[in-house]
């Protein structure tokens, strides 16, 4: 029986432009749910009938959408200038993400996820910032509060909109504060989590959060403006410190001359192709095969997985750890890793029957460095480049990996991702051993090397050594396929090991 995706609620009040409103509504039908089942609930406090019609075709075009009226009848007012808020309109609008906040209990929703009516998001935002396992995160947006203005981030330090860090008491000159601010918009325009004291409009709350009592009444004894103030004091005096992620910039439509950049938006975040986990195991349960599927169910949307003969639940483990996730598995009675070409091309074609774009090939043992998953969505995103070449280093322990003359892995790049190309014909190295995870003639592609690391961990238990080695002794003792010197090092007593840093 599969579990239940993760269950997110996207909550918004709403009162916005029409011409607005159906860009928002837009990127909110591109949000992935590869690992997510989101449901919408929008208060619907519009003065014109068309965003109201608007909000009404949005649910009857998709699933698990609610539209709620609002109980207010007010004006709200902007221009190509700026936003005009008073004090009832906050408090009315703090009222209504309350309301949402406690459908999201309610309904016990894994997530909610409030964002405002004039932004828009890249496919992966709400997928990504479950992955950052924060209990309150942002993603970032820039604007212009001002047409002449530098853009600014929906972020801050401190107070109400403090864009530099300043301990309590420090006395800074403005030049000091001007170099501070200019280091922190840096920082911002940085791929990352950062932790920060303040955010809204784009924000990811856990049930965690929920529970505790997050929340956006107003705490009568602070004079800061606006809600999400008064939501940040409250979520710090909790106990959840507040971050922001930089790897998926929102688009801000602050203003109608900022329309123009929606269709450049819409194109550099248009969801990445599909990325095809290929794998061949065996008897892995009790080694990596758990932390290794773990990190990759973030950020692949299918796998085809070989089976070679396992005596032991690792394709049941392999159910269990990709359950959500469509998975082809098919299970070798007997092994054929002695001809291991067969076996490669068997994994091939199985792979070729999920009608995949992007293949990512990984052993069981292997995990690539934590950064890969923020970079992955543009390298498979890119027209230019059909196969991406990665060195591999072989860890001796959990800290340190092999450099010595007989192993230099890791000084060697090697492709583990490649496009399939249906127009291309691939051939295979004809040998027993060694043959290759890729068709040989792949290079013929267009290629490209990456700075991302791949961490080799079968080799980093004696008993992996010891069993290896065995192995190489008896599938190829005259060292025919590889280097038989190489084979005799791994009983080295006393290697020469690099720690690992990411």
């Amino acid at each position: 029986m599969n579990k239940k995706p993760l269950r997110v609620l996207v909550g918004c009040p709403v009162y916005q432009k029409p011409v607005i409103l159906k860009e928002f509504l837009r990127s909110l039908q591109r949000l992935q749910q590869t690992h997510v089942q989101l449901s919408f609930l929008f208060f619907d406090d519009n003065q014109d009938k068309l965003s109201s019609q608007l909000l009404i075709q949005f649910a009857n075009e998709n699933q698990n959408v609610t539209v709620l009226p609002s109980e207010y009848n007010d004006e709200y007012l902007s221009d190509d200038t700026s936003h005009y808020w008073n004090e009832h309109l906050v408090w009315k609008v703090a009222n209504m993400k309350d309301q949402i906040i406690q459908h999201a209990l309610d309904d016990t929703y894994d997530y909610l996820f409030l964002v405002d009516s004039d932004i828009l998001l890249s496919p992966q935002t709400i997928e990504h910032l479950i992955y950052s396992e924060k209990d309150i995160i942002s993603e970032i947006f820039w604007t212009k509060w001002q047409p002449e203005a530098h853009e600014q981030p929906q972020v801050w330090m401190s107070d109400e909109y403090t864009q530099w860090e300043q301990v309590r008491a420090e006395r800074l000159s403005d030049e000091e504060k001007t170099s501070r601010y200019l280091d922190f918009i840096q920082k911002m325009r940085t791929p990352g989590i950062y932790q920060v004291g303040g955010l809204g409009a784009c924000t990811l709350i856990s049930k965690k959060a929920l529970r505790a009592g997050v929340n956006f009444k107003e705490i009568h004894n602070l004079s800061f403006w606006g809600e999400d103030r008064h939501f940040c004091v409250r979520a710090a005096a909790l106990g959840f410190p507040l971050y922001v992620d930089t790897y998926f910039p929102a688009y801000h439509i602050y203003r109608t001359s900022d329309l123009e950049g929606i269709e450049g938006f819409l194109n550099k975040t248009a969801t990445a192709p599909k990325l095809t986990l290929s794998m061949i195991v065996k008897n892995e349960s009790e080694r990596y095969l758990r932390q290794t599927l773990t990190e990759l169910r973030k950020y692949i949307h299918e796998a085809t997985i070989i089976d070679d003969g396992s005596t032991d639940n690792t394709a049941e483990l392999c159910l269990e750890l990709l359950d959500g996730i469509p998975l082809h598995l098919v299970r070798n009675e007997t092994s054929k890793f002695s001809n291991e070409v067969q076996l490669r091309k068997q994994q091939w074609s199985e792979t070729l029957k999920t009608n995949p774009e992007w293949i990512l090939n990984l052993d069981a043992d292997e995990i690539f460095e934590e950064k890969f998953i923020k970079e992955i969505p543009h390298m498979i995103g890119r027209k230019d480049i059909d196969v991406y070449c990665f060195r591999l280093f072989d860890f001796w322990n959990d800290t340190h990996y092999r450099e010595d003359p007989l192993w230099q892995a890791h000084k060697v790049y090697r492709p583990f991702l490649i496009r399939y190309r249906k127009d291309f014909e691939y051939e295979w190295r004809e040998t027993p051993q060694h043959c290759g995870r890729f068709p040989a003639n792949i290079f013929e592609l267009n290629h490209e090397l990456s700075n991302l690391r791949l961490k080799h961990l079968g080799w980093a238990k004696e008993a992996d050594r010891m069993y290896k080695f065995n192995r190489y002794q008896q599938l190829d003792p005259d060292g025919i396929y590889g280097d038989k010197a190489q084979y005799q090092s791994i009983l080295d007593p006393s290697p020469n090991l690099i720690r690992w840093k990411e």
